[in-house]
Protein backbone atom coordinates (compact mmCIF):
# COMPACT_ATOMS: atom_id res chain seq x y z
CA UNK A 1 0.00 0.00 0.00
CA UNK A 2 1.41 3.36 -0.75
CA UNK A 3 -0.15 6.74 -1.56
CA UNK A 4 -0.53 6.02 -5.09
CA UNK A 5 -2.54 2.79 -5.38
CA UNK A 6 -4.84 4.03 -2.52
CA UNK A 7 -5.83 6.93 -4.92
CA UNK A 8 -6.02 4.40 -7.72
CA UNK A 9 -8.12 2.23 -5.47
CA UNK A 10 -10.24 4.77 -4.30
CA UNK A 11 -11.02 6.11 -7.91
CA UNK A 12 -14.50 7.15 -8.95
CA UNK A 13 -15.31 7.34 -5.16
CA UNK A 14 -16.60 10.70 -3.15
CA UNK A 15 -13.36 10.56 -1.24
CA UNK A 16 -12.23 13.92 -1.58
CA UNK A 17 -8.49 14.05 -0.34
CA UNK A 18 -6.26 11.10 0.29
CA UNK A 19 -3.08 11.59 3.06
CA UNK A 20 -1.31 8.11 3.35
CA UNK A 21 1.37 7.33 5.94
CA UNK A 22 3.76 4.81 5.76
CA UNK A 23 4.35 4.59 9.56
CA UNK A 24 1.94 6.66 12.13
CA UNK A 25 1.55 6.88 15.62
CA UNK A 26 -2.77 7.78 15.34
CA UNK A 27 -4.97 7.96 12.15
CA UNK A 28 -7.74 9.81 14.34
CA UNK A 29 -5.29 12.31 15.49
CA UNK A 30 -3.59 13.37 12.30
CA UNK A 31 -7.64 13.36 11.06
CA UNK A 32 -8.43 15.92 14.33
CA UNK A 33 -5.03 17.44 12.85
CA UNK A 34 -6.64 18.19 9.29
CA UNK A 35 -10.09 18.81 10.31
CA UNK A 36 -8.45 21.51 12.46
CA UNK A 37 -6.70 23.37 9.25
CA UNK A 38 -10.12 22.86 7.25
CA UNK A 39 -9.98 19.43 5.33
CA UNK A 40 -13.16 18.91 3.47
CA UNK A 41 -15.83 16.43 4.00
CA UNK A 42 -15.09 13.05 3.13
CA UNK A 43 -11.25 13.15 3.59
CA UNK A 44 -9.41 10.09 4.02
CA UNK A 45 -6.45 9.29 6.67
CA UNK A 46 -4.77 5.95 6.13
CA UNK A 47 -1.40 4.06 7.44
CA UNK A 48 0.17 1.19 6.78
CA UNK A 49 1.49 0.82 10.06
CA UNK A 50 -0.39 2.65 13.34
CA UNK A 51 1.74 2.69 16.41
CA UNK A 52 0.10 4.48 19.31
CA UNK A 53 -3.71 3.73 17.59
CA UNK A 54 -6.97 4.20 20.09
CA UNK A 55 -9.85 2.52 20.98
CA UNK A 56 -12.81 2.94 23.34
CA UNK A 57 -11.97 3.70 26.47
CA UNK A 58 -8.69 4.33 26.34
CA UNK A 59 -7.43 1.19 24.75
CA UNK A 60 -4.63 0.91 22.31
CA UNK A 61 -5.17 -0.55 18.53
CA UNK A 62 -1.37 -1.29 17.04
CA UNK A 63 -1.37 -2.11 13.60
CA UNK A 64 1.52 -3.78 12.32
CA UNK A 65 2.75 -2.92 8.58
CA UNK A 66 0.93 -4.47 6.04
CA UNK A 67 -1.51 -6.87 7.82
CA UNK A 68 -4.25 -4.99 8.74
CA UNK A 69 -6.58 -1.22 8.02
CA UNK A 70 -6.15 1.80 9.61
CA UNK A 71 -8.04 4.49 9.04
CA UNK A 72 -9.69 7.28 9.43
CA UNK A 73 -12.70 9.68 7.58
CA UNK A 74 -13.80 12.86 8.00
CA UNK A 75 -17.19 14.32 7.86
CA UNK A 76 -18.36 17.67 7.85
CA UNK A 77 -22.03 17.38 9.11
CA UNK A 78 -24.35 19.50 6.78
CA UNK A 79 -26.88 20.15 9.51
CA UNK A 80 -27.24 19.44 13.30
CA UNK A 81 -26.28 15.86 13.90
CA UNK A 82 -26.41 15.88 17.82
CA UNK A 83 -29.71 13.62 18.27
CA UNK A 84 -27.77 11.19 16.35
CA UNK A 85 -23.99 11.14 17.32
CA UNK A 86 -24.41 7.82 19.18
CA UNK A 87 -25.20 6.25 15.50
CA UNK A 88 -21.90 7.21 14.17
CA UNK A 89 -20.06 4.08 15.52
CA UNK A 90 -22.93 1.72 14.96
CA UNK A 91 -22.78 2.86 10.51
CA UNK A 92 -19.04 2.17 10.56
CA UNK A 93 -19.85 -1.12 12.12
CA UNK A 94 -23.01 -2.22 10.39
CA UNK A 95 -20.81 -1.22 6.86
CA UNK A 96 -18.01 -3.26 8.18
CA UNK A 97 -20.24 -6.55 8.76
CA UNK A 98 -22.30 -5.83 5.65
CA UNK A 99 -18.89 -5.74 3.42
CA UNK A 100 -17.68 -8.63 5.74
CA UNK A 101 -20.89 -10.82 4.34
CA UNK A 102 -21.09 -9.65 0.62
CA UNK A 103 -17.16 -9.93 0.19
CA UNK A 104 -16.51 -12.99 1.73
CA UNK A 105 -19.66 -14.70 2.97
CA UNK A 106 -18.75 -14.58 6.54
CA UNK A 107 -21.27 -13.65 9.43
CA UNK A 108 -19.93 -10.99 11.72
CA UNK A 109 -21.70 -9.33 14.57
CA UNK A 110 -21.63 -6.03 16.32
CA UNK A 111 -20.96 -6.11 20.26
CA UNK A 112 -22.40 -2.89 21.10
CA UNK A 113 -21.97 -0.60 20.50
CA UNK A 114 -18.99 -0.49 17.83
CA UNK A 115 -16.95 -3.59 17.35
CA UNK A 116 -17.27 -6.17 14.83
CA UNK A 117 -16.82 -10.17 16.03
CA UNK A 118 -15.92 -12.95 14.12
CA UNK A 119 -16.82 -16.29 15.78
CA UNK A 120 -17.04 -14.45 18.97
CA UNK A 121 -14.14 -13.26 18.61
CA UNK A 122 -12.93 -9.48 17.95
CA UNK A 123 -12.33 -8.24 14.08
CA UNK A 124 -12.64 -4.88 13.67
CA UNK A 125 -13.17 -2.00 15.86
CA UNK A 126 -14.45 1.96 16.11
CA UNK A 127 -13.35 5.26 17.48
CA UNK A 128 -15.39 8.09 16.97
CA UNK A 129 -14.36 11.73 18.11
CA UNK A 130 -16.52 14.93 17.59
CA UNK A 131 -14.57 18.23 16.73
CA UNK A 132 -16.89 20.59 18.43
CA UNK A 133 -18.05 24.26 17.51
CA UNK A 134 -19.92 25.70 20.31
CA UNK A 135 -22.46 23.39 21.02
CA UNK A 136 -22.46 21.88 17.29
CA UNK A 137 -20.37 19.55 16.00
CA UNK A 138 -18.18 20.83 13.40
CA UNK A 139 -16.66 17.79 12.19
CA UNK A 140 -16.67 14.05 12.94
CA UNK A 141 -13.36 11.73 12.60
CA UNK A 142 -14.78 8.21 11.92
CA UNK A 143 -11.65 5.89 12.64
CA UNK A 144 -11.69 2.10 11.72
CA UNK A 145 -9.03 -0.46 12.68
CA UNK A 146 -9.51 -3.92 10.76
CA UNK A 147 -7.53 -6.79 11.78
CA UNK A 148 -6.73 -8.39 8.57
CA UNK A 149 -3.67 -10.72 8.02
CA UNK A 150 -2.59 -13.31 11.20
CA UNK A 151 0.23 -11.01 11.96
CA UNK A 152 -2.01 -8.63 13.48
CA UNK A 153 -2.97 -10.32 16.14
CA UNK A 154 0.28 -12.45 16.85
CA UNK A 155 1.41 -12.32 20.28
CA UNK A 156 4.28 -9.71 19.82
CA UNK A 157 1.35 -7.76 18.58
CA UNK A 158 -1.56 -8.64 20.96
CA UNK A 159 0.14 -9.90 24.12
CA UNK A 160 -2.73 -12.58 25.72
CA UNK A 161 -2.06 -11.06 28.70
CA UNK A 162 -3.54 -7.72 27.56
CA UNK A 163 -5.94 -9.15 26.07
CA UNK A 164 -9.37 -7.95 26.91
CA UNK A 165 -11.52 -9.91 24.56
CA UNK A 166 -10.25 -12.71 22.11
CA UNK A 167 -8.58 -11.58 18.87
CA UNK A 168 -9.00 -12.84 15.39
CA UNK A 169 -8.35 -11.61 11.74
CA UNK A 170 -10.40 -11.92 8.99
CA UNK A 171 -7.72 -14.10 6.80
CA UNK A 172 -7.52 -16.65 9.86
CA UNK A 173 -11.56 -17.05 9.50
CA UNK A 174 -11.31 -17.13 5.90
CA UNK A 175 -8.36 -19.34 5.40
CA UNK A 176 -7.12 -17.42 2.22
CA UNK A 177 -5.48 -14.13 1.68
CA UNK A 178 -7.51 -10.90 1.79
CA UNK A 179 -6.99 -7.78 -0.83
CA UNK A 180 -6.34 -4.61 1.98
CA UNK A 181 -7.83 -2.21 -0.53
CA UNK A 182 -10.43 -3.68 -1.92
CA UNK A 183 -12.03 -4.00 1.16
CA UNK A 184 -11.16 -0.58 2.40
CA UNK A 185 -13.21 0.63 -0.79
CA UNK A 186 -16.43 -1.04 -0.06
CA UNK A 187 -16.14 -0.58 3.80
CA UNK A 188 -16.05 3.45 2.51
CA UNK A 189 -18.21 3.02 -0.09
CA UNK A 190 -21.00 1.61 2.19
CA UNK A 191 -20.54 4.23 4.71
CA UNK A 192 -20.91 6.71 2.70
CA UNK A 193 -24.47 5.05 1.55
CA UNK A 194 -26.06 4.92 4.99
CA UNK A 195 -24.74 8.32 5.82
CA UNK A 196 -27.65 9.66 4.38
CA UNK A 197 -29.93 7.23 6.04
CA UNK A 198 -28.37 7.79 10.05
CA UNK A 199 -31.64 9.19 11.03
CA UNK A 200 -34.27 7.01 9.81
CA UNK A 201 -35.54 3.42 11.88
CA UNK A 202 -34.15 1.86 8.88
CA UNK A 203 -30.91 2.47 9.84
CA UNK A 204 -31.39 0.97 13.86
CA UNK A 205 -33.37 -1.96 12.18
CA UNK A 206 -29.65 -2.60 10.17
CA UNK A 207 -27.47 -2.31 12.92
CA UNK A 208 -30.15 -4.54 15.72
CA UNK A 209 -29.82 -7.16 12.76
CA UNK A 210 -25.53 -7.85 13.53
CA UNK A 211 -26.36 -7.09 17.02
CA UNK A 212 -24.46 -10.01 19.04
CA UNK A 213 -25.45 -11.53 22.30
CA UNK A 214 -29.45 -10.99 21.46
CA UNK A 215 -31.31 -12.88 23.77
CA UNK A 216 -28.31 -13.65 25.94
CA UNK A 217 -27.12 -12.73 29.12
CA UNK A 218 -24.18 -10.35 29.23
CA UNK A 219 -22.67 -8.40 31.95
CA UNK A 220 -22.48 -4.81 31.30
CA UNK A 221 -19.37 -2.41 32.90
CA UNK A 222 -18.71 0.03 34.10
CA UNK A 223 -21.34 2.60 32.70
CA UNK A 224 -24.59 4.46 32.82
CA UNK A 225 -28.12 3.13 33.29
CA UNK A 226 -31.04 5.08 32.03
CA UNK A 227 -34.54 3.64 32.48
CA UNK A 228 -36.96 3.14 29.62
CA UNK A 229 -38.96 6.36 29.84
CA UNK A 230 -42.29 3.86 29.40
CA UNK A 231 -41.19 2.92 33.08
CA UNK A 232 -42.00 5.91 34.53
CA UNK A 233 -38.87 5.99 36.94
CA UNK A 234 -38.98 1.83 38.21
CA UNK A 235 -35.41 1.93 38.17
CA UNK A 236 -33.37 3.91 40.96
CA UNK A 237 -31.53 7.25 39.54
CA UNK A 238 -28.05 6.05 40.39
CA UNK A 239 -27.94 1.99 39.04
CA UNK A 240 -25.08 0.00 40.24
CA UNK A 241 -22.11 0.34 37.42
CA UNK A 242 -22.25 -3.26 36.76
CA UNK A 243 -25.40 -4.37 35.14
CA UNK A 244 -26.39 -7.77 34.50
CA UNK A 245 -29.00 -8.99 31.80
CA UNK A 246 -30.44 -10.16 28.84
CA UNK A 247 -29.92 -8.31 25.60
CA UNK A 248 -33.16 -7.25 23.84
CA UNK A 249 -32.30 -4.80 21.13
CA UNK A 250 -31.21 -1.44 20.61
CA UNK A 251 -33.43 1.71 21.46
CA UNK A 252 -34.10 4.49 18.75
CA UNK A 253 -30.92 6.30 19.58
CA UNK A 254 -28.78 3.78 19.34
CA UNK A 255 -28.58 2.39 23.54
CA UNK A 256 -28.28 -0.56 24.11
CA UNK A 257 -31.75 -2.36 26.13
CA UNK A 258 -31.07 -4.81 28.77
CA UNK A 259 -33.85 -7.33 30.53
CA UNK A 260 -32.25 -7.24 34.23
CA UNK A 261 -32.57 -10.07 36.53
CA UNK A 262 -35.91 -8.70 38.24
CA UNK A 263 -37.14 -8.29 34.83
CA UNK A 264 -37.10 -4.52 34.74
CA UNK A 265 -36.06 -2.93 31.92
CA UNK A 266 -33.49 -0.53 31.19
CA UNK A 267 -31.21 0.94 28.15
CA UNK A 268 -27.24 1.61 28.74
CA UNK A 269 -25.70 4.20 26.61
CA UNK A 270 -22.02 4.33 28.40
CA UNK A 271 -19.98 1.03 29.02
CA UNK A 272 -18.58 -1.84 27.69
CA UNK A 273 -20.85 -5.33 26.76
CA UNK A 274 -18.98 -8.68 27.82
CA UNK A 275 -21.12 -12.17 27.98
CA UNK A 276 -22.26 -13.11 31.78
CA UNK A 277 -19.87 -15.53 33.17
CA UNK A 278 -21.86 -18.70 33.88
Amino acid sequence: MDQASLEAALAGTPINQIRYFDRLGSTNDEAARWADQGAPDLALVAADEQTAGKGRLGRKWITPPGAALAFSLILRPETDTTLVLPRWSGLCALAVCEVLQDLYALRPEIKWPNDVLLERRKVAGVLVETVWSGERPASLILGIGINVAPVSISELILPTSDLIFPATCIEEVLHRPVERLALLRSILERMIAWRTRLASPEFISAWEKWLAFQGEWVRFLPGEALPDASLQGKLPNNPPDVVDGKVLGLAPDGALRLRTLAGEEIVMRVGDVRLRPV
